[in-house]
């Protein structure tokens, strides 16, 4: 038996297990195949409904919540191009390791590849990009078949929150009609547990996936390669870097070994940063002779590739030595293929172990703090150490000298300022192409734990405005996005977002009327074309985007960016701030601060 009342209890039960399995979080983007689902969605009270006109953008929302909270956030679509829209958001999702539940409505099988309107093909559309893909039986009003359901529920969300979090994707068959109806009192009668699943507001199926961990043998490894001279810990962006993080600067406490953190690790910002943590690595790894003086004997990785090229390319450089990665696995993180050794266990129980290894073992080294200024004394290990904080002292004193030249100030001090001004307790999200880099560059340790986010899995620009509202919708303290011009403009339907009101951000768009980052490639040298087919200026004002929302906007300067951020978040309302800059001008002053960070370096290290 089908009909609206078979549709009504398939998407309720479907939904209600979603809830019980921990779902709170439903982003809806309107039509009419899916009212089933979204009338379940509205009437459970356990879910928090938000409700978008653009599929894209209410995907890239429920990215962020579910970069915030570390569980999905479900987007509900109707069927046809709705769901298509959502395929940027799920390649980032699938990238970056992020859970993300999609729940799309789509034709009867009757009507599918039959020229019926608004039908295309949604089995499988997200191709490998999704954990797991699911096409619902149709809807019907059979018990176990119902049964079958709520358990497919529980197996959906588990596989997005599992090991290998990301995307999962179940396709629903509606037909009409579909306004709800209650279900007869006979089969409610017949069918208890399959209408209202298990008792006391338990999953259907408790499925509790769990990570790999190193066996006490290969601790006992990794603990004995500590002896090796000249280690380095490099820590790339991680879906997990509130808990990788902490485990990174302990490691890096226990071993005296230096640490290479990206600023999506998690390592970089929080207490301890400043006495392991090597700052402004990106600018003086690009001098070759810096490089070679700093060549290593053994390099232990985890999280994603480094967002840094010169860290990538000193890593190729130094191929020959050990250099082990530990990963939960899913996606291969060795794309120079300079591993060898790769443990596929969870990265933050083996560091913590490995770290207690040390320590039991008598290894552990006293670390001073940066602001102590002298290292310890004794060993070869504190001199690795020693050479490496020089550097990075170095490196610093170079770009705040620079700085206070009275020249023009650069894209990266913009960055800075923004860090500077972002309390303990904010959250930083970073747009691909320039500001993250600028951030990985220019973003130096600091004792403050605050979060810091950006979608590079895929490294797309798009659906940053979006990602930046969901993550913020999650986050108790302040939410700052520094977001170039053209990532801004790629996402404006974003901005509707700031009608809700726990989901608030501070956008400073750094406008520079174009690409900026293509200023770094060859092809820069060949005008007309360059700036016509690459840089693309737009001379379009993002305070008319501001208005449109009703968004308050202020232009300000790089000298000013600091005080004007440090106000706005104080306010606690969105708002929209342009730091104008021009990119020939920024590419010549990045290429003047990297030259005297060198010498400084250079100088440092003798």
């Amino acid at each position: 038996m089908s009909g609206s009342a078979a549709n009504t209890l398939w998407a309720s039960s479907f939904v209600d297990e979603l809830a019980r399995s921990g779902l709170r979080e439903v982003i809806i983007a309107p039509g009419s195949r899916s009212t089933p689902l979204v009338l379940a969605c509205a009437a459970d009270a356990r879910l928090r409904v938000r409700v978008h006109l653009d599929e894209r953008s209410a995907a890239f929302f429920a990215l962020g919540v579910g970069k915030a909270e570390r569980r999905p956030a479900a987007v509900v679509t109707t069927s046809g191009t709705a769901v298509a829209n959502c395929l940027p958001a799920v390649v980032e999702a699938s990238q970056s390791g992020v859970p993300l539940v999609l729940l799309t409505a789509d034709r009867p099988h009757r009507l599918r590849g039959a020229d019926a309107n608004q039908a295309i093909d949604q089995v499988g559309i997200f191709g490998g990009y999704v954990r797991a893909f699911h096409e619902s039986a149709p809807p019907s009003l059979d018990g176990p078949a119902l049964r079958h359901l709520r358990a497919l529920a529980c197996r959906a969300y588990a596989a997005a929150v599992g090991p290998d979090a990301g995307p999962v994707h179940v396709n629903f068959p509606f037909d009409k009609p579909l306004e709800p109806a209650d279900a007869p009192e006979s089969f409610t009668a017949a069918h208890p547990l399959a209408v209202s699943g298990r008792p006391d507001g338990a999953p259907f199926v408790d499925v509790r996936p769990g990570l790999r961990v190193l066996s006490d043998e290969h601790v006992e490894t990794l603990a004995r390669l500590t002896a090796i001279k000249r280690g380095v810990i490099v820590a790339g962006p991680s879906s997990r870097a509130g808990e990788l993080g902490p485990a990174v600067r302990r490691l890096g406490a226990a071993s005296g070994w230096p640490v290479l953190a990206d600023a999506l690790s998690g390592a970089r910002f929080g207490p301890c940063a400043e006495s392991s943590v090597i700052p402004a690595y990106d600018m003086f790894l690009r001098d070759r002779e810096i490089a070679a003086e700093l060549a290593p004997g053994f390099v232990l990785r985890v999280g994603a590739s480094p967002t840094s090229a010169a860290l990538q390319e000193w890593l190729v450089r130094h191929q020959g030595v050990p250099h082990l990665v530990i990963d939960e696995g899913g996606r291969w993180k060795d794309h120079a293929a300079v591993a060898t050794d790769y443990f596929l266990a969870d990265p933050v129980d083996a560091l913590h172990r490995l770290s207690v290894a040390i320590t039991e073992a008598g290894r552990a080294r006293p670390v001073a703090s940066a602001s102590e200024g002298e290292p310890p004394e004794g060993s070869e290990s504190d001199a690795w150490m020693d050479t490496w904080r020089r550097a990075g002292a170095a490196a610093v004193s170079a770009i705040r000298e620079i700085g206070a030249d009275g020249g023009e100030p650069h894209e990266g001090d913009i960055m800075a300022a923004v860090l500077d001004a972002l309390p303990a307790d904010g959250a930083l999200v970073v747009s691909s192409s320039m500001p993250v880099r600028d951030l990985d560059a220019f973003g130096h340790p600091r004792p403050d734990p605050i979060r810091v986010d950006a979608n590079r899995g895929a490294s797309g620009i798009d659906g940053m405005v979006s990602t930046a509202f969901g993550l913020a919708s999650q986050t108790d303290g302040p939410t700052l996005c520094v977001i170039g011009d053209v990532a801004f403009f790629h996402d404006r339907n974003g901005l509707l977002w700031s009608r809700e009101r726990d989901a608030q951000v501070v956008f400073v768009v750094v406008d520079n009327d174009g690409g900026g980052i293509f200023h770094m490639l060859p092809i820069a040298e060949r005008e007309p074309e360059f700036t016509r087919l690459f840089a693309t200026p737009h001379g379009t004002d993002p305070g008319l985007a501001a208005a449109s929302h009703g968004l308050a906007y202020h232009d300000v300067t790089a000298d000013s960016v600091r005080e004007r951020v440090a106000s706005c978040l104080e306010e606690g309302a969105s708002a929209v701030l342009r730091v104008r800059t021009d990119r020939a001008a920024n590419h010549r002053r990045r290429l003047q601060v990297q030259e005297a960070v060198a010498r400084s370096v250079r100088e440092a290290l003798g």
